[in-house]
C-alpha cells in the first residue's frame, strides 16, 4: 500500500513538474501555407530562423500548399490548441478566401486566434525588363486595343493578389486574361520565361527578381509608395484615385490556444520586430514590418473579413 501511495505521489510530482516546464518546451510547427520561395514562405522562415536564433527556440516551417492558402490554414484550425502549432496567415486566406469558396471548412474569425501581425505589404504589377509594356499606361492601351489578349498570372484563384488584378480590370475598364498558378514562384517562372505578360504579385515575392534586374515594376496598389520602391508609383498616383489593395502577414493559433501561450508567442514576434536587423531584412522583401498585440490583429482580421465580403461580391468571383 505504501509502495503504491509513493508511486501515485511519483508520478504526481512528475505530472506537475511537466505542466511547470517554461513555453516552449518543445519544437513549435510554423505552418506556411503556400510553396517555397513566395512571398509567405520568405516571411516565414525569416521569422522562424529569426526565433530559434535569438529566443532559442525551435521553430520549424513545414509547407502545407494549395487552394490559395486555404489547406494550410485548414489543417492549422484542426491542429491541437496546445501552443505548438501555429499558421503565417494572410488576408488572401483569412478574409477574402471565406467569401470565395463555396464549401470552405473554417471560420477564421471564430477557429482561430490572433497571436502577432508580423508585416504588411503593396501588391505590385510587374512584367520582365525587356517587355515592350514599359508603363501601366501601354498595358492599358493594349488591352483595349486588343481586349483578352494580354495575360497575367498570379499565386492562384482567391488571392489578394488575384482580386487586385480582377480589381484594376474593373477600375481601368480593360479585359485581360488571369492565368493561377499554385503559388507565387510558378507564376515568376513563367512570366520571366515571356510565357505570361504580366504578373500580379507580393512584394517580397517579385523583389529579388526587381533588384536583379529581370523584372520591371509598373506600379504598386497600396495607397501611398513602398519604402522599398520608392521610385515605382501607385495605380492611384496613375488616375485610378483610391485604389488601394495590400495584404497583411500575421501568425495565428487553433482557437482554446491558452492565454499566456499567445501572450508569450505575441511578446517575443514583437521584441523581435523591434530589432534593426529584423525590420532591415523584411523591408529588403519588400514589407513593412508592423507589430500589433493580439487583439489589434484580431481586430484587423474581423475587419477586414466584413471589408472584403462586399469587395468580393461585387467581383462576382467564386470558386468551388
Amino acid at each position: 500500500m505504501i509502495r503504491k501511495l509513493l508511486t501515485i505521489a511519483a508520478l504526481a510530482l512528475a505530472f506537475t513538474a511537466a505542466q511547470a516546464q517554461p513555453y516552449p518546451a518543445k519544437p513549435i510547427r510554423m505552418i506556411v501555407p503556400f510553396p517555397p520561395g513566395g512571398g509567405t514562405d520568405i516571411l516565414s522562415r525569416l521569422v522562424a530562423n529569426k526565433l530559434t536564433e535569438v529566443s532559442k527556440w525551435t521553430v520549424v516551417p513545414d509547407n502545407r500548399a494549395g487552394a490559395g492558402g486555404t489547406i494550410g490554414i485548414a489543417e492549422a484550425v484542426r491542429a491541437a490548441p496546445s501552443g505548438y502549432e501555429m499558421v503565417m496567415g494572410q488576408k488572401d486566406n483569412m478574409v477574402v478566401a471565406p467569401w470565395l469558396y463555396k464549401n470552405l471548412s473554417y471560420d477564421p474569425t471564430k477557429d482561430l486566434v490572433a497571436v502577432a501581425h508580423v508585416a504588411y505589404t503593396p501588391v505590385v504589377i510587374v512584367t520582365r525588363s525587356d517587355s515592350k509594356f514599359k508603363t501601366l499606361a501601354d498595358v492599358v492601351a493594349a488591352a483595349r486595343a486588343a481586349p483578352d489578349a494580354i495575360t497575367y498570372g498570379s499565386p492562384g484563384n482567391g488571392t489578394t493578389i488575384h482580386l487586385a488584378g480582377e480589381i484594376f480590370k474593373s477600375a481601368a475598364n480593360i479585359k485581360m486574361r488571369h492565368v493561377p498558378y499554385k503559388g507565387s514562384n510558378a507564376a515568376m517562372m513563367d512570366v520571366l520565361a515571356g510565357n505570361v505578360d504580366l504578373m500580379v504579385s507580393s512584394l517580397p515575392s517579385a523583389m529579388s527578381q526587381i533588384q536583379g534586374g529581370k523584372l520591371r515594376p509598373l506600379a504598386v496598389t497600396s495607397a501611398r509608395r513602398s519604402s522599398s520602391l520608392p521610385d515605382v508609383p501607385t495605380v492611384a498616383e496613375l488616375g485610378y484615385k483610391g485604389f488601394d489593395v495590400s495584404t497583411w502577414y500575421g501568425l495565428f493559433m487553433p482557437a482554446g490556444t491558452p492565454k499566456d501561450v499567445v501572450t508569450t508567442v505575441n511578446a517575443e514576434v514583437n521584441k523581435l520586430l523591434a530589432t534593426p536587423e529584423m525590420k532591415a531584412a523584411i523591408i529588403a522583401q519588400g514589407a513593412e514590418p508592423q507589430a500589433m498585440t493580439p487583439q489589434e490583429l484580431e481586430t484587423l482580421l474581423k475587419t477586414d473579413y466584413q471589408k472584403w465580403k462586399s469587395i468580393v461580391q461585387a467581383s462576382g468571383a467564386t470558386i468551388e
